[in-house]
C-alpha cells in the first residue's frame, strides 16, 4: 500500500469541505433578512464585528513579521513559512466564520418569525456550520500542504505556533471584548437603569451584540482550529520520532492522523447535512443527534483506514477512547451548566448576590472532578494500547468531528443575536421567547465546546511534551533536581497569572464601558423614555480600543517564558515548566469555564419565570452572579487550553536550540 500517493489528496479534500462551506454561506444569503429595523440592526453590529477584526489582525500582524523574523534566523526559513500559514489559515478561518454569524442573525430572527423553533434552529445552525466545516477544512489542507511538501517536524510544528499564537490573542482579545461589553451593559441597564436585557435604549447593547461574533464566534472557532492542527502535528512529531530507522512505518504513523481528519471531515459533513431532517425534533435533539451521527460514522470509517494502511487494531480502541472522553467531558460539562445544579443554584439567590457566588464557586470546583477523572482514564487507555502516539492518537478522536463540535458551538452566538435583534426590533415576547430558548441551549453546547477544547487540550499538551522530550534529547525528568522542581512552581504559577490579566482586563474595560453608558443616559435628552436615539459607536470604539491594548501583555508573556525558562534552567526545567502548566491550567480552564455556564443559566433559569422571574430580588441576585461569571466562562476559563498548547508547541519548536545549547545559563550553577 502506497501512502506518497494520498498525500495530495488530504488538501483537495480540505478545499471541497471549503467549497461546501462557502455554499452554505450562499444559500444562507437567499434567506430573507427581515424587516428594516431588523437590517439596520444587523448593518450595525456586523460593522463593529468587523472595525474589531480588522483591527486586531493590524496588530497580530506586527507580531506574525517579528516571529517570522526570529524563526527565520534562528531555525530555518520552512519553520518561518510554516508558522506564516498556520497563522494565515487561522485568521482566515476566524474572517469567514464571523462574517457567516454576524449575517445569520438577523435571518434567525425572521426565521423564527415566519416558521418557528424549527426554522430559526436550521438557520442558525446553518450559520454555525460555515464556521464549523471553514475550521475543519482549512485544518486539512493547511496541515495536508505543509505535509506534501515536507515530513520535517521542525518545519510541521511552526504550522502549530502559527496557529496557536493567533488563538491567543484572538480569544484573549475577543474575551476581553465580548465580556467587558457584556457586564457594562448589564450592570448599568439592568441594575441600575431597570430597563430589559438588550433594551435598544442601552448604548452598550450594540457592542454586547458585536462581542458574541468575536469572542464566541471568531475567539473559539481559533481555539478549536489550533487544539485541532496542534493534536495532529503532535501525532505526526512523534510518529516521525518512533520509526526514525524505518520509513515505511514512519509514512504510515505520520500519515494516520491526517488520515482520521479526513475521515471526520466527511463524517461532519453528513452530520450536518442530517439536521434538514433532524430539526423536526427538539433543538436539544436535534443538535445531539447529529453529533453523534458524525461521531458514528467516523468510528467506521476509522476502522477501514486503520485496514487500509495495516495499522494495529490497538489504535481502533485509542480512536474510540478519545471520542467517548470527547463525548464525556461534553456531558459533564453539560450537566454542570444546564442539569439539577442549576436550580439549586438559583435557588441561592433568593438570599442575595453573595450566596449565589458563593455556591456557583463550588459547582465549577465540583465540576473539574469527572473531567479530569475522565482524562485520566483516557490518557491511561491509550498509552496501555499505544503508547505515547495512543494519547496523541486520542486527541486527534477527540477533535476529528470538529466540523460538527464547531456547528454546534458557533450556533450560539448566532442564537444570542437572534434574540438581541428581537428586543431591538420589536418583533414581541412570543420570537423573543424563541430566540432564549435556542440562546439557552446555545450557552449548553457552548459549554460542551469548551470540554471538547479542554479535553483535548490536556490530550495534545501531554503528546506535544512527549514531542518536546524526544526532540531536546531528555529521556526521563527529574524530580528531585532544583531546576525542574523551580520549573514545576513556575509552570503552575502561570495560568493562574494569565487569569489575573484577563480578569483584570475585562474590570478595567468594563469600567469605561459603564462610565460611557452612565453618561449617555444623563445627557442624552429623551434616551431612557425611547424618544431619542444612542451613541452606539461610542461605545463599540471604546471597547475595542481597550480590548485590543490589553490583550497584547498575556499574549507576549505566553510565547516568552517558555523560553525564558529553557534558556535559564535548561531543558528539563522546561518539561516540568510544561507538566505544571498543563496540570494547573487544565483545572483552571474547567472550573471557569463550567462555572461561568452555571451562573449564566441560573439567571437565565429565573427569566423564564421561575422564584420570582424578571425583576425580582433574586433576579437582581442572579445577573450579579452571572456578570463574576461572564470573564470566567468566556475570557479566562477559554485562554487556559490555549495556554498550555501555546507553550508546549513554543517548547517543541525551539528545542532544537536548547538541545544545542546543552544546559541553561543558571543551572550550570547548580551543577
Amino acid at each position: 500500500m502506497d501512502l506518497e500517493k494520498f498525500t495530495l489528496i488530504y488538501p483537495i479534500l480540505g478545499v471541497l469541505g471549503l467549497a461546501f462551506a462557502l455554499l452554505t454561506f450562499l444559500l444562507l444569503m437567499k434567506k430573507p433578512e427581515g424587516n428594516e429595523k431588523i437590517k439596520e440592526i444587523v448593518k450595525e453590529i456586523h460593522k463593529g464585528a468587523m472595525v474589531f477584526l480588522k483591527r486586531e489582525y493590524s496588530y497580530i500582524a506586527v507580531f506574525i513579521i517579528i516571529v517570522f523574523g526570529l524563526l527565520a534566523y534562528f531555525l530555518s526559513i520552512g519553520t518561518a513559512i510554516a508558522f506564516l500559514g498556520g497563522a494565515f489559515c487561522s485568521m482566515l478561518a476566524g474572517y469567514i466564520g464571523m462574517e457567516a454569524a454576524t449575517r445569520s442573525a438577523g435571518r434567525t430572527c425572521h426565521g423564527a418569525i415566519t416558521g418557528g423553533t424549527p426554522e430559526a434552529l436550521i438557520i442558525s445552525f446553518k450559520g454555525g456550520s460555515v464556521m464549523g466545516m471553514t475550521v475543519a477544512s482549512l485544518g486539512l489542507v493547511g496541515v495536508g500542504i505543509v505535509f506534501y511538501l515536507t515530513r520535517d517536524p521542525k518545519i510541521i510544528t511552526g504550522f502549530a505556533m502559527g496557529a496557536s499564537s493567533i488563538a491567543l490573542f484572538a480569544r484573549v482579545g475577543g474575551g476581553i471584548y465580548t465580556k467587558s461589553a457584556d457586564v457594562g451593559a448589564d450592570l448599568v441597564g439592568k441594575l441600575e437603569a431597570g430597563i430589559p436585557e438588550d433594551d435598544p435604549r442601552n448604548p452598550g447593547v450594540i457592542a454586547d451584540n458585536v462581542g458574541d461574533n468575536v469572542g464566541d464566534t471568531a475567539g473559539m472557532g481559533a481555539d478549536l482550529f489550533e487544539s485541532y492542527v496542534g493534536s495532529v502535528i503532535a501525532s505526526i512529531a512523534l510518529g516521525y520520532a518512533m520509526f526514525i530507522n524505518n520509513p515505511d512505518q514512519q509514512l504510515i504513523y505520520m500519515s494516520f492522523p491526517i488520515l482520521l481528519i479526513s475521515v471526520g471531515l466527511l463524517a461532519s459533513f453528513f452530520g450536518i447535512l442530517s439536521m434538514g431532517i433532524l430539526k423536526k425534533f427538539s433543538p436539544q435533539s436535534a443538535l445531539r443527534n447529529s453529533t453523534y451521527l458524525s461521531g458514528i460514522l467516523f468510528i467506521i470509517g476509522a476502522f477501514f483506514i486503520i485496514k487500509f494502511t495495516g495499522m494495529e487494531l490497538n489504535a481502533f480502541w485509542t480512536i474510540i477512547t478519545g471520542l467517548v472522553a470527547g463525548l464525556l467531558i461534553g456531558l459533564e460539562s453539560e450537566y454542570f451548566t444546564s442539569g439539577p445544579p442549576i436550580k439549586k443554584l438559583a435557588k441561592q439567590a433568593e438570599s442575595g448576590p453573595a450566596t449565589i457566588i458563593i455556591y456557583g464557586l463550588a459547582i465549577g470546583f465540583e465540576s473539574t472532578i469527572l473531567p479530569l477523572i475522565t482524562i485520566a482514564i483516557a490518557i491511561f487507555i491509550s498509552y496501555w494500547t499505544l503508547g505515547l502516539y495512543g494519547i496523541a492518537i486520542a486527541a486527534v478522536s477527540m477533535l476529528s468531528t470538529i466540523g460538527i463540535v464547531m456547528s454546534t458551538d458557533s450556533y450560539g452566538p448566532i442564537a444570542d443575536n437572534a434574540g438581541g435583534i428581537a428586543e431591538m426590533s420589536g418583533a414581541g415576547p412570543e420570537i423573543r421567547k424563541i430566540t432564549d430558548k435556542l440562546d439557552t441551549l446555545g450557552n449548553t453546547t457552548a459549554a460542551m465546546g469548551k470540554g471538547f477544547a479542554i479535553g483535548s487540550a490536556a490530550l495534545t499538551a501531554l503528546a506535544l511534551f512527549s514531542a518536546y522530550s524526544k526532540t531536546a534529547g531528555i529521556d526521563r525528568i527529574d524530580l528531585l533536581s532544583p531546576t525542574t522542581v523551580i520549573g514545576l512552581l513556575l509552570g503552575a504559577l502561570l495560568p493562574f497569572i494569565m487569569s489575573a490579566f484577563t480578569m483584570k482586563s475585562v474590570g478595567k474595560a468594563a469600567n469605561k464601558m459603564v462610565i460611557e453608558i452612565r453618561r449617555q443616559f444623563k445627557e442624552i435628552k429623551g434616551l431612557l423614555e425611547g424618544t431619542a436615539k444612542p451613541d452606539n459607536a461610542a461605545c463599540v470604539d471604546i471597547v475595542t480600543k481597550a480590548a485590543l491594548k490589553e490583550m497584547i501583555l498575556p499574549g507576549i508573556v505566553a510565547v516568552i517564558s517558555p523560553l525564558l525558562v529553557g534558556f535559564l534552567f535548561g531543558r528539563e526545567a522546561l518539561g516540568g515548566f510544561l507538566a505544571g502548566a498543563t496540570a494547573s491550567g487544565v483545572l483552571l480552564g474547567i472550573m471557569m469555564a463550567n462555572g461561568g455556564g452555571a451562573w449564566d443559566n441560573a439567571k437565565k433559569y429565573i427569566e423564564e419565570g421561575n422564584l420570582g422571574g424578571k425583576g425580582s430580588d433574586a433576579h437582581k441576585a442572579a445577573v450579579v452572579g452571572d456578570t463574576v461569571g461572564d470573564p470566567f466562562k468566556d475570557t479566562s476559563g477559554p485562554s487556559m487550553n490555549i495556554l498550555i498548547k501555546l507553550m508546549s508547541v513554543v517548547a517543541l519548536v525551539a528545542a532544537p536550540i536548547f538541545l544545542a545549547l546543552g544546559k541553561g545559563l543558571l543551572e550550570n550553577l547548580l551543577k
